[in-house]
């Protein structure tokens, strides 16, 4: 199998299935002698880590990470960094009754098309268990750019749950905090609660829209051609399971805009530079970064996991119902949060480190 890995002069590779005894990556590309420990990755793990609440899959993993390669007395050495977590909470029995089916949204079917095996426990390498690794690669990636780039903040919240949106005129990032849905609009919080109870009781599931942005990011990121910076982001972004679309800045409202309406006018500011007027791109303009805050959604599909049956096939070629069953997030959006923070900061500092190695001045 290819396409394990992600990333430039900054790239990592994982490996590991959601039911193996472990997942874990290698990154490359670290540059030496940055502070590292695996206290500055368990934080941003515990944030993403299954069981916390009523509303996401009871599986109990502490997703407790250990650092197996590339660091020595407390600094990295510029060699590859080995990660490992543990699968502590495996139930494969879960998965006996759909070991000859195919369950209707997931990879079953193309999966054994594709290689004539598949993994039938949890879905294998298919598995968003793989998300963990991309979390504990962001930590890192969030080391390095707090280093050479220490004005660059990543924050992610979650805007829409299936229909209920929030109020963008309400948006506080402290309250993310305080709910369990990375939601910024305190009001729509309980909207929430009541709709993804109904959801959960019924044994249905429920998608939503992430926003994730990068503040203080310098100019200059990214290419125009191929290397985009957006192009990368959305690839990023469309790698993360369960997510079906991405927009950067206006999006898709910028083909109802105008010209004049979508153009981000320039002015000079008090202090010489360049500022503009809007932001419609995004922070992005020819695949290079501006200086603006870098704004994306990503809009993530209902959990296919669910106990309502639903028609389908199984490897005999017979037509059967499926009913999943097991622990499953009735709403994935929510656990995409600090995933899609990863991505970003992933990103980011892999463009950072090809800007600094082709233009050394900037």
């Amino acid at each position: 199998m290819s396409g394990n890995g992600f990333g430039h002069t900054f790239r990592f590779t994982t490996f590991g299935e959601s039911h193996g005894p472990a997942i874990g990556c290698v990154i490359d590309g670290v540059p030496p002698l940055l502070k590292l420990s695996e206290a500055d990755i368990q934080p941003w793990l515990d944030q993403r880590k299954p069981g916390q609440n009523r509303f996401t899959t009871q599986r109990q993993e502490a997703d407790q990470v250990r650092i197996l390669s590339g660091v020595f007395e407390g600094v990295t050495t510029g060699t590859s960094i080995g990660l490992l977590i543990e699968n502590t909470d495996q139930r494969s029995k879960d998965y006996g009754d759909i070991k000859d089916t195919y369950r209707p949204g997931h990879a079953d079917w193309v999966y054994e098309q594709k290689y004539g095996i598949r993994d039938y426990r949890g879905g294998g390498r298919s598995s968003a268990r793989e998300t963990a690794m991309r979390v504990a690669v962001g930590a890192v990636a969030r080391v390095l750019l707090n280093t050479l780039a220490p004005g660059i903040v990543i924050r992610g919240a979650m805007v829409q749950m299936g229909p209920h949106c929030i109020d963008p005129g309400r948006w506080d990032w402290d309250s993310r905090a305080a709910n369990p849905f990375w939601c910024p609009d305190a009001e729509t919080v309980p909207v929430w609660e009541t709709f993804l109870d109904g959801v959960r009781k019924a044994g249905s599931s429920a998608g939503g829209i992430v926003e994730v942005t990068a503040s203080g990011v310098p100019v200059g990121l990214g290419a125009p051609v191929y290397d985009k910076l957006d192009a990368d982001l959305a690839k990023a972004m469309m790698s993360i399971n369960a997510v079906k679309g991405v927009e950067i800045g206006a999006g898709f409202l910028a083909a109802q805009l105008s010209g004049e309406d979508n153009a981000d006018e320039m002015r000079m500011g008090a202090d010489g530079k360049v500022h503009f007027l809007s932001n419609n791109a995004g922070g992005i303009l020819g695949g290079i970064s501006t200086g603006q805050d870098i704004v994306l959604r990503l809009a993530v599909k209902p959990t296919s996991s669910i106990l309502t049956p639903k028609k389908s096939v199984d490897r005999h070629g017979a037509e059967i119902e499926v009913i999943t069953k097991g622990r499953h997030d009735p709403c994935v959006a929510i656990r995409a949060v600090p995933v899609a923070e990863a991505m970003m900061a992933v990103t980011i500092a892999d463009h950072l480190l090809r800007q600094r190695g082709q233009c050394a001045a900037s």
